[in-house]
């Protein structure tokens, strides 16, 4: 296979080829069906992730073309597309973990993430313990005889907290954990944690992959093949597979990934600057700030800002009701900037004192930062603060 730099890989996606030529550009296979004239063809169909199509919710040409491009990009092996992020979530740790198994994660993450684990807690005794993520010995530090998973996000949610992954990785290896990771803010553009270590890479594709507000989709790359094929027949009964339509979609988006993120990290980098510097604003959270996120992250720090408000959490409410380009909404990573208040909304999950152990305060506001004019964003959120 030619090896290419990303901003190429994501553009080129191969379509099935024709008699005599082929599509430029993903054809949309919406069957949920496939005839065969061999019943013993049928029955290998229904038993493999990289066979002959019998059923949709098995395989389908479309997703199967999403997939093979997810995977190249994210340097796996292979990859599985789901139906939203939350259903890739789900997907890898009911495939992984079994009653009475215990994770290591870091402190602060999405909050559909903690949600899962409590209920993976109340409902199979499966125990959580959450670390800081300041330092690796946090990991041995809390491993336990039946410690199964660790979880990372390469940058955190909402506080785009950026941990030592390679160093984490390695200590969870080191104890032999089964490590995931969230990508979904970093996108393989601006991290591949496979090659720090990463057994399991997911993203949340709704967000800067599909980039275009339009489509609801989740994705788990794999850096071995076993594992791969064990997550893809649980995911199938699960029935958490992205249909094809959603599929033709992300494709589409990612092929402009390499442009948004630049614009989108180029961006998030100025307004950072200028909100350090605004009278309203106590604290500004961007990966940019940190000398492991400059070393992890050579090619941008992402497109999602988090500052805490001096105002606290009537100031965060009294931002997102002011503001007129800037959307207030609960998803991120579209072209357009988005506004949100994590305690009131995607970390409702939290009480207060996990909210604090997370670091995220009654005055905390996300912004991610799209790909508008710049000086547009600031002059909104100048008015709005």
């Amino acid at each position: 296979m030619t090896t290419w730099k990303p901003a190429t890989t994501a553009v080129h996606v191969s379509a099935p080829s024709l008699s005599n030529s082929r599509p430029i550009s993903v054809p949309i296979y919406q069957a949920s069906n496939f005839a065969f004239d061999d019943p013993d063809a049928l029955a290998e169909a229904l038993e493999r992730p990289d066979g002959a199509f019998a059923y949709s919710r098995y395989a389908n040409p479309t997703t199967r073309a999403l997939e093979n491009k997810l995977a190249e990009l994210e340097g796996g092996v292979a990859a599985v597309a789901t139906a939203s992020g939350m259903g890739a979530i789900n997907s890898v740790l009911l495939a992984s973990l079994r009653a009475g198994d215990h994770v290591i994660a870091q402190q602060c993450l999405y909050g559909g993430t903690f949600a899962t684990f409590k209920d993976l807690a109340e409902r199979f005794g499966i125990e959580v313990t959450y670390v800081p993520g300041d330092d690796p010995a946090e990991v041995a530090a809390a491993v336990r005889p039946n410690t199964r998973l660790l979880y990372l996000e390469t940058i955190a949610n909402p506080l785009t907290t950026v941990i030592d992954l390679p160093a984490f990785l390695a200590a969870g290896k080191e104890k032999g954990l089964l490590t995931v990771v969230d990508n979904t803010f970093a996108t393989p553009l601006l991290c591949r944690p496979i090659d720090h270590g990463a057994d399991v890479v997911l993203h949340s594709a709704t967000k800067f992959l599909g980039g275009h507000s339009d489509v609801t989709a989740g994705a788990l790359v794999f850096a071995d093949e076993q594992r791969y094929r064990q997550v893809w027949q649980h995911t199938m009964e699960l029935g958490a597979c992205i249909d094809p339509f959603a599929a033709w979609l992300l494709i589409r988006g990612i092929q402009t990934l390499p442009l948004r993120m630049r614009q989108h990290c180029a961006n998030a980098a100025v307004i950072a600057s200028r909100l350090a510097a605004h009278p309203a604003v106590a604290e500004v959270h961007w990966p940019g700030n940190h000398a492991v996120a400059q070393r992890l992250l050579p090619h941008g720090f992402g497109g999602v800002v988090s500052f805490d408000l001096a105002g606290g959490r009537e100031a965060g409410h009294t931002l997102g009701k002011s503001v007129r380009l800037i959307k207030l909404a609960g998803s991120l990573g579209g072209v357009e900037s988005t506004i949100m208040h994590p305690a009131s909304t995607s970390h409702r999950q939290l009480d207060a004192d996990a909210l604090r152990a997370a670091g995220i305060g009654e005055g905390t506001v996300r912004l991610s930062v799209g790909i508008e004019d710049v000086e547009d964003i600031w002059a909104d959120l100048t008015q709005a603060l």
